[in-house]
């Protein structure tokens, strides 16, 4: 029985959100973390000299300004030799490892773009959306948009593929500029999930929408950490809670994993509204691809609201076995993992 003040305490289990499509539109914007992300708080680190030319580049491209090669071949910024084409490429993809800063220049280039109508999510938040409200109702809401940022630009499946590259093409054609984070360079999404041959025109599509740029570097999260993910005996599980505020969350790990199947991922965030501290008992190690993958994007949701967590069983960066850190899933996985970390030591 638990010591915890159970008036304090929410299942994650037991909520059961939902989410109009006008909310989700509303949305869309910067997790509060990068609420107020700038390129003048972006630490650019010196022993990786591709973050600081990245920002700068960036910082042309939020303010409409001239490309230029960069030192080092890292860019690749063709001239069109049609005058009527733009200079710029509609995009820029921001590749590299997690934890270089990825997702805090992204919200950069939202808040720096001067523009009214702009939104900012995930790849699955912008599936979602369509899922909700259909295809075509989302590219007329869509369009007129100054920009879409994109964070974790995945496909994991051949219908996102496709609708993300449909989307993507027929609001660059209306004057939408776009960018995108992910650990993976736009001509490889897919590779190692499915098979990314039968989807090669898609793919290649969108990747034409997008100007390369790649940032190198190492995990800032762990650059100030130590070890891995913290691990609770129950006492000090149950006092670790409490001690953080309320409410928190208690629930046992296999009934929050079940439980996720049942919540669509774009409501995640809502699994989590208010909840000063995720509490998960019992952690084992998860086998199941599926179970996985969803539970990468809670994390993904939680790290996002900066919500602690703690918990007992296996450390939480013990939870993807073996065979999925070596399957193409790894980058995910491993995202997952350096978050986690963080969170356990929030």
């Amino acid at each position: 029985m638990t010591s915890l003040d159970t008036a304090t305490i929410v299942r994650l289990s037991d909520r059961h959100p939902r989410l109009t499509g006008d909310e989700m539109l509303a949305s869309l914007v910067p997790p509060p973390q990068f609420g107020s992300a700038t390129f003048e708080t972006y630490r650019a680190d010196a022993a990786y000299p591709s973050q600081q030319e990245a920002k700068e580049h960036l910082q042309r491209f939020a303010t409409g300004g001239t490309q230029s090669v960069a030192r080092g071949g890292l860019f690749s910024f063709g001239r069109r030799k049609r005058s009527a084409e733009p200079e710029m490429k509609p995009g820029v993809y921001l590749d590299g490892g997690f934890g270089v800063g990825k997702t805090h220049l992204l919200a950069a280039i939202y808040h720096a773009m001067p523009a009214q109508r702009k939104y900012f999510g995930s790849f699955i938040e912008f599936t979602s959306l369509v899922g909700a409200l259909g295809y075509q109702n989302t590219v007329q809401l869509l369009t007129g948009s100054a920009l879409l940022c994109i964070d974790e630009f995945e496909l994991d499946d051949p219908g996102d593929t496709m609708v993300m590259t449909r989307l993507l093409g027929e609001l660059v054609k209306t004057g939408t500029r776009l960018a995108a984070t992910s650990n993976t360079p736009p001509n490889a999404l897919g590779e190692g999930r499915f098979a990314a041959q039968d989807f090669l025109r898609e793919i290649q599509s969108m990747s034409a929408s997008f100007e390369t740029i790649r940032i190198d570097g190492v995990d800032f999260r762990q650059r100030s950490l130590d070890g891995g993910a913290v691990v609770l005996e129950e006492d000090a599980y149950e006092s670790a809670l409490g001690s953080v505020g309320a409410p928190i969350s208690d629930d046992g790990f296999d009934e929050l994993v079940d439980h996720l199947a049942d919540v669509h991922p774009s409501r995640y965030i809502r699994l989590v509204d208010g909840v000063a501290a995720v509490g998960l008992r019992d952690v084992r190690q998860l086998t199941d691809q599926s179970q996985a993958l969803r539970f990468v994007a809670f994390v993904d949701r939680v790290y996002d609201a900066q919500i602690p967590v703690r918990a007992t069983g296996i450390p939480l960066d013990a939870v993807f076995s073996e065979e999925m850190l070596r399957g193409g899933y790894r980058k995910k996985y491993l995202r997952a993992i350096s978050l986690l970390i963080a969170s356990t030591h929030a």
